[in-house]
């Protein structure tokens, strides 16, 4: 793993995939009618392969792919691509986390039932394709915490065994599954780093202002090391340790607004800053895979640039720049560094990898992750900066259907409906580049908007404590001041917009029917809560003690105040306002976004006489990995959008095949709902 990524996320990515038919593209002669509809499943199934891996000697080269529809992890000879076997067998979610053992004969992944995100850690040998698992222990989550070439039989895993809320330090075995406790938690630590020799160097825990406190290890006691305060919490963080284990590598926005990358003297807490960009934090940062050197680092506003700091690398970055266009990524290095996967992501194309030969100076080719979509008229991504009401610069993208735009400078012949897509986090970001649901709606027929609203991660400190106490605020403000800009650049049509997000995202969404209802023609909510007060309370065990950076944030359920304006920014609270139509879809074993939250809000509107729809997934939990679960919310959400903003609609066909998806309310509130389910 030689890209440390320095931003955080709450938000479950999912795993898109492809096949879809031939389109002989010619831009001048596109129309609606003319260009095809791409296929759920060309979107939403599993991927034909992804994430791609070499061994850390170079010999072998590791990809997911599905076996027998399920994602698996295969394996073939480096070069020999054909001759690739699944070496794995999961038979139900997929595996989606997985990584080389610096032994070279076995691969480590990660994986939960039924979403519930009680991560297990298993190893497989390759060989003998038998797995093991490493924790197997009931209702506990593991954490891969460290991973050395130094000792590549062994990893240290987190495990919330002994305190639900805490978790330990283990060091395991991966030939034996032998474990062995190196670090208690006793002192409410939120996290830890350890070093080169997996040892426990620091620890953190969240202070009662909502800072951060990190402190080192000196033999067997704890001393102070780094105060990090509550504006910077959600900006500073540390990296890694250099290979010495003398010097740290931090984000650090201490001093100013945004995250740049320092190292800092353990002994001495001397600091030096490496790298910074005044309008973005650190996002990644690509370091030696043995020396633990800082080689480049990336910063992202509207598009990713790397800084190149060793000349060692910049002849390389050169050459694979020329490769292909889209922005490029190093994924995957080899122990002795003379090999390299590269990626290339695309806004209207699928992702692209290559085997790098450093020696040689030359890459291979090796796959995209949907080959099928490579002939097909993809729409373009266009960044734009919009300026919020009270003057903080958002950094947005948007996709129009290629036949509105075939000049390709991003204004359609006239006003189009439009999708506002809300991320979700919200401590998270939007990016540019393929983006499977901006690439669905604007097939469809729509406009579509991603919306990096205050509070989104990337931007600097400012922008992010910006969002403080402002759920269903000026966070909703930044939204509606989006869909304006939108609809002043005759972009959008005012009467059809609509607003659609998973998790914050899917709380938007309710926000938009409740505190704006006039605002938008339809709402659809994924895992979304309804309520902030019953969200926080009921928050995963080992999320408490991280609960205080919700309290200064969120809101604080402790005090009279905090109750009130959780009260007041749920749109639980609003329900009678709802007058729009409303599709709320929920996995049964969310952690993070209980089915609760879906439950009441349904319950309250079906009180009042409220239509909704309401779809569950008994076997998914904050998001839905299964794809035939993807493809059949994607086909409900379709039929939805349809009747209400006029897009085009893919009949539902076999989508609903092998989904597990129930409707407890609502299914003859969308076209041909019913009678798919009977079907």
């Amino acid at each position: 793993m030689n890209v440390r990524r320095a931003s955080r996320s709450l938000v479950f990515t999912l795993v898109v995939a492809a096949a879809a038919p031939a389109f002989a593209d010619d831009p001048a002669s596109r129309t609606r009618d003319n260009t095809p509809m791409i296929p759920r499943a060309a979107l939403f199934g599993n991927p034909e392969r992804a994430g791609p891996q070499l061994s850390p000697d170079g010999t072998r080269i590791a990809y997911l792919a599905s076996l027998d529809s399920v994602l698996n992890v295969w394996v073939a000879p480096t070069g020999k691509l054909d001759a690739a076997q699944a070496v794995t067998r999961d038979k139900s979610r997929g595996i989606r986390q997985y990584f080389w053992a610096y032994d070279n004969t076995h691969i480590i992944y990660l994986q939960d039932v039924g979403g519930d995100e009680n991560w297990q850690v298993f190893a497989t040998d390759i060989n003998t394709q038998k797995t093991r698992e490493l924790t197997p222990i009931k209702g506990i989550q593991a954490r891969i915490m460290q991973v050395n070439y130094r000792y590549p039989t062994e990893i240290l895993v987190g495990i919330n065994d002994r305190v639900p809320q805490l978790h330990d330090v283990y060091r395991i075995n991966i030939l034996t599954g032998e474990r062995k406790l190196i670090e208690k938690n006793e002192q409410g630590f939120v996290g830890y780093t350890t070093d080169e020799d997996l040892n426990v160097r620091l620890a953190s825990r969240m202070t009662p202002e909502g800072g951060i406190e990190v402190v080192k290890k000196l033999g067997d006691q704890w001393v102070d090391f780094q105060k990090i305060g509550q504006d910077d919490s959600l900006t500073t963080g540390v990296v890694s340790f250099d290979k010495s284990g003398k010097t740290l590598y931090m984000n650090d926005s201490r001093g100013r607004d945004t995250g740049a990358l320092t190292s800092v003297n353990v002994d001495t807490g001397a600091e030096q800053v490496i790298a910074v960009d005044p309008r973005a934090d650190v996002s990644d940062v690509m370091m030696h895979p043995t020396e633990n050197t800082v080689q480049a680092v990336s910063f992202t506003f509207d598009r990713t640039r790397w800084q190149i700091l060793d000349p060692a690398v910049q002849g390389d970055i050169d050459y694979l720049k020329k490769v292909e266009d889209g922005e490029l990524n190093v994924v995957s290095r080899t122990q002795d560094d003379k090999n390299w996967i590269a990626v290339y992501v695309m806004d209207n194309g699928p992702v692209k990898y290559y085997h790098y030969d450093r020696a040689n100076k030359k890459a291979h080719f090796l796959f995209t992750n949907r080959p099928a979509l490579e002939k097909l008229p993809l729409a373009k991504m266009h960044p734009i900066v919009i300026k919020t009401r009270d003057g903080l610069d958002m950094v947005c993208y948007y996709s129009l259907p290629v036949w509105a735009d075939t000049d390709g400078d991003g204004r359609p012949t006239q006003p189009l409906p439009m999708v506002l897509d809300v991320h979700g986090g919200p401590w998270a970001r939007d990016n540019w580049g393929y983006h499977p649901e901006h690439q669905w709606l604007a097939n469809r027929g729509y406009a579509v908007m991603s919306v990096n609203y205050r509070g989104s991660t990337g931007f600097g400190k400012k922008f992010i404590n910006a969002a403080n106490h402002e759920w269903a605020g000026k966070m909703h403000d930044d939204l509606i001041d989006a869909v304006d800009w939108a609809i002043s650049q005759k972009i959008a049509d005012s009467a059809k917009v609509a607003i659609y997000g998973g998790s914050y995202g899917g709380f938007s969404a309710l926000v938009g029917v409740t505190f704006t209802p006039d605002k938008f023609a339809c709402s659809v909510d994924i895992v979304g809560p309804s309520n902030i007060a019953t969200l926080l309370a009921s928050i995963p065990e080992y999320w408490k003690p991280m609960q205080k950076i919700f309290h200064t944030r969120v809101g604080d359920p402790t005090t009279e105040e905090g109750r009130k304006l959780l009260k007041e920014r749920s749109p639980l609270t609003y329900v009678e306002r709802i007058k729009k139509p409303l599709l709320i879809a929920q996995g049964a074993n969310d952690p993070r976004v209980k089915q609760a939250e879906a439950d009441q809000i349904v319950r309250a509107m079906k009180e009042r006489k409220i239509p909704v729809t309401y779809v569950l997934f008994p076997d998914e939990g904050h998001g839905f990995a299964r794809p035939e679960n993807r493809t059949s919310f994607y086909a409900v959400s379709e039929a939805f959008l349809s009747q209400h903003l006029g897009g085009r609609f893919e009949a539902v066909g076999n989508d609903f095949k092998g989904a597990s998806l129930k409707v407890p309310e609502g299914a003859d509130q969308v076209p041909g709902l019913s009678a798919a389910l009977k079907g």
